[in-house]
């Protein structure tokens, strides 16, 4: 019904208009307006038989479009609320990526100082070890160099003492020093 209302009040305008149009042009020129009615009488049966033949299918082919344009644009209401909620998750994504970023590279901080600790603590192991290792080689080392020396020593105090003995020793005092001392040997 509403449908019907819409079309009549188009008709009622398109009359209207065509009818001053007509009415300045007939105070000018003098057109009749019998042949005008008879215009407009022809007009409404042409308009008319076209609604009578073809009215559904144009009402059909309006309400469908009608439709279509309402269902695209729900679809895009759609897609548009889509977009919001994936915009809102992306930029909550992005918020969380700054702070997941700073506790990674905390972590990454934590990791490198435990290293750092792990390594410094092996390096002063090692040079403990290498150092410990140093004295015992140098010990070592002084020692066989003292044990060397001593033997050196001893072996010239030895030759000194044959040749001062001998110079001044006589063969029974040599005998009973080698008694003596050869008893202090076996004693110790």
């Amino acid at each position: 019904m509403h449908k019907w209302k819409l079309f009549l009040a188009a008709f009622v305008i398109l009359l209207l208009t065509a009818s001053f149009a007509i009415a300045s042009e007939s105070a000018e020129h003098g057109i009749p307006w019998g042949n005008f009615g008879l215009r407009i009488l022809n007009l409404a049966a042409v308009l008319g038989v076209i609604y009578y033949f073809f009215g559904k299918k144009i009402i059909g082919f309006f309400k469908g479009r009608s439709e279509a344009i309402g269902a695209e644009i729900a679809s895009l209401e759609a897609r548009k609320l889509a977009a919001l909620k994936q915009l809102k998750e992306v930029e909550a994504r992005i918020a969380n990526l700054d702070r997941e970023c700073q506790s990674i590279l905390a972590e990454y901080v934590a990791q490198g100082e435990v290293l750092k600790t792990t390594i410094i603590a092996q390096a002063e192991k090692t040079a403990e070890q290498i150092t410990a290792s140093a004295k015992k080689t140098a010990e070592n080392e002084i020692n066989a160099a003292i044990g060397a020396m001593r033997a050196e020593m001893a072996e010239h105090i030895v030759a000194a003492t044959e040749k001062l003995l001998a110079q001044k020793l006589s063969t029974s005092e040599h005998t009973v020093l080698i008694d003596k001392y050869l008893t202090k040997v076996v004693l110790n």
